[in-house]
């Protein structure tokens, strides 16, 4: 499976970013997928992941009701829609599939795409 986050970018505090990766690959809509951030000299840490079927979803407290992950099986696609964006919120945003035993440890993902930047400045 190859993964390929796309949508981010520089964006006022306050603002909305809809961030998107795109599963290649003829089991990718069999996978639960995460997505996880790691911002300047800081560890990659757990944002929200959802379940294959779409049917559950988790979010780091962090990020909760700010953000909703979702995703389109049809178009092999999951999705970070990104609310009410903070400084604190600028990071290096990269999506995963296929965790193992858990959603929130980026060691249990077998599958990572490469990244793509959300920065939060005025």
């Amino acid at each position: 499976v190859q993964l390929q986050a796309s949508g981010g970018g520089l964006v006022q505090p306050g603002g909305s970013l809809r961030l998107s990766c795109v599963a290649s690959g003829r089991t990718a809509s069999s996978y639960d997928m995460g997505w996880f951030r790691q911002a300047p000299g800081k560890e990659r840490e757990f944002v929200a992941a959802i379940r294959w079927n779409g049917g559950n979803t988790l979010y780091a407290d962090s990020v909760k009701g700010r953000c909703t992950i979702s995703r389109d099986n049809a178009r092999n696609t999951v999705y970070l829609e990104m609310n009410s964006l903070k400084p604190e919120d600028t990071a290096v945003y990269y999506c995963a599939a296929d965790p193992r035993g858990s959603w929130v440890v980026a060691l249990r993902y077998n599958y990572w795409g490469q990244g793509t930047l959300v920065t939060v400045s005025s």
